[in-house]
C-alpha cells in the first residue's frame, strides 16, 4: 500500500502541529499549510528534533482564505509530492468582540479563514479523492460552534458553518469511499489559550469536568483515528473533545 498524503491547514501551530507530529507518526506524509512567512521555522525545527526526516514531512505556505491562494498551494504540493488522501481543515482565527461593537472586517476576516477556506481547499482535493475511491476529509470545529459563546458570533457562526458542511458533504461523497467528520475541540492547551489571564484561565479549568485543558495531542489522537482505515464506516459525525465541558452537542 502507498503512503498516506495528508495535508495540513494551519498545520504548524498549536492544535495543528499537534496534528501534523501524530500523522507523521503513523506513516503518513504530512504537507503542513502556513500562512505567516516565518511561522513555518519553529514548526520544522521541532519536528527535526523529535526525529522527523523530510522525507516524513513537508511545509507548503499558501492563504487558505482566498480561493486562488488555495488552489495554487494545493496545486503545487500535489505536483510536488502527489495527490491529497487525507486533509485536515484545521485553518482558524479569532476575533472577538461583543456583536454590537464588531466590525465587519472581524466578521469577514473570521469566516473567510474559519469557513471560506474549508469550501477552498476541500475544493482542490475532494476530484482526486473521488478519482481514487478512497478519502478522509476531517474538519476542526469547536464546541462554541455548537452551544455558542459570548463575544464570539464570528467564529460561533464560523464553526456552526463547519458542522453543516461536514454533513451536507459526507452525504455527498459517501458511496465514493470518502468518509468525511468533524472534531469540536473544547479549550485547548496552546498559545493562545496560554496567553489568557491567570484569573480567567483558571475559571476555565474550573468550569471543565475533567479539570484540565485538552492538549494539542488530544485532538491529534482523534485525527488519527478518523484518518484510519479502521474508521471506514465512521462518516457526517462530530466528535466532540471537550473534556466534558459541554455534553449536549
Amino acid at each position: 500500500m502507498k503512503r498516506r498524503i495528508a495535508l495540513v491547514t494551519g498545520g504548524v501551530g498549536g492544535i495543528g502541529a499537534g496534528i501534523s507530529r501524530r500523522l507523521a507518526k503513523e506513516n503518513v506524509f504530512v504537507i503542513a499549510n502556513y500562512v505567516v512567512p516565518g511561522s513555518e521555522t519553529p514548526f520544522i525545527e521541532a519536528m527535526r528534533a523529535a526525529g522527523f526526516s523530510d522525507d516524513q514531512f513537508a511545509v507548503s505556505g499558501g492563504d487558505v482564505s482566498d480561493y486562488k491562494a488555495a488552489e495554487e498551494m494545493v496545486t503545487q504540493a500535489v505536483a510536488r509530492y502527489g495527490p491529497v488522501d487525507i486533509l485536515i481543515n484545521c485553518a482558524g482565527i479569532t476575533r472577538d468582540a461583543s456583536f454590537r461593537n464588531m466590525s465587519l472586517e472581524q466578521w469577514r476576516a473570521v469566516m473567510s479563514t474559519n469557513l471560506d477556506s474549508v469550501f477552498n481547499v476541500t475544493k482542490q482535493v475532494i476530484e482526486g479523492m473521488v478519482a481514487q475511491k478512497w478519502g478522509r476529509i476531517i474538519n476542526i470545529s469547536s464546541v462554541n460552534g455548537v452551544k455558542g459563546a459570548f463575544g464570539q458570533t464570528n467564529y460561533a457562526a464560523s464553526k456552526a458553518g463547519v458542522l453543516g458542511f461536514t454533513k451536507s458533504l459526507a452525504l455527498e461523497v459517501a458511496k465514493k469511499g470518502i468518509t468525511v467528520n468533524a472534531i469540536s475541540p473544547g479549550f485547548i492547551d496552546t498559545p493562545m489559550t496560554q496567553a489568557m489571564p491567570d484569573a480567567a484561565r483558571a475559571a476555565v479549568i474550573a468550569s471543565i469536568p475533567t479539570e484540565r485543558m485538552g492538549l494539542p495531542d488530544d485532538i491529534a489522537n482523534a485525527v488519527a483515528y478518523l484518518a484510519s482505515t479502521e474508521a471506514s464506516y465512521v462518516t457526517g459525525t462530530n466528535l466532540s473533545v471537550n473534556g466534558g465541558v459541554h455534553l449536549y452537542q
